[in-house]
């Protein structure tokens, strides 16, 4: 199982994780057979959250913190989400970060590219990758450009259910 192959699970799964720590600007690298993410939880407006994030740079918790993803904890990560994909016929929130990831990957895996780095921001993100020849590309995009490829696939995936 090479990881070009499968980018669309293996990020979109990464995604998941990802929500559920509000980490939504990042780096990621493919490296080793791991994927690394470097990035912080946003940041909430309450008093009680500032409270936990006191206590945690107090504990050296999440502070230039990283994320390592083997393939193996991809897997896990796909059992624990499956439960959150089960409602068929839907059309998915393109700005979901799982499905912004899904949506790269598929993009990736239809190039035949190898993932070497993906920058998120905001509303922008910046994908390094080695094309099927080899050769290094770069591509600085906005997230809303890849919205005609996210209908398109979930066209295909509709009707391959079916």
């Amino acid at each position: 199982m090479t990881p070009s192959e499968f980018y669309d699970q293996h990020l979109r799964n990464i995604g998941q994780s990802l929500e559920a720590q509000r980490i939504n600007v990042f780096e990621l690298k493919y490296q080793d057979k791991r994927y690394v993410v470097k990035g912080d939880p946003e940041q909430e407006v309450s008093l009680l959250a500032a409270l936990r994030q006191w206590q945690k740079r107090l504990r050296h918790e999440g502070v230039n913190s990283s994320l390592s993803y083997a393939l193996q904890d991809i897997e896990q990560l796909e059992r624990q989400g499956r439960s959150q994909r089960l409602r068929p016929n839907r059309l998915p929130d393109f700005y979901a970060l799982p499905n912004i990831l899904r949506t790269l990957g598929a993009y990736l895996d239809e190039k035949a590219a190898e993932l070497i780095e993906l920058h998120k921001r905001p509303l922008t993100l910046m994908l390094l990758y080695r094309n099927r020849d080899g050769h290094p590309a770069v591509e600085e995009r906005s997230i809303a450009s890849f919205y005609d490829f996210f209908i398109k696939l979930h066209g295909r995936r509709k009707t391959t259910a079916c």
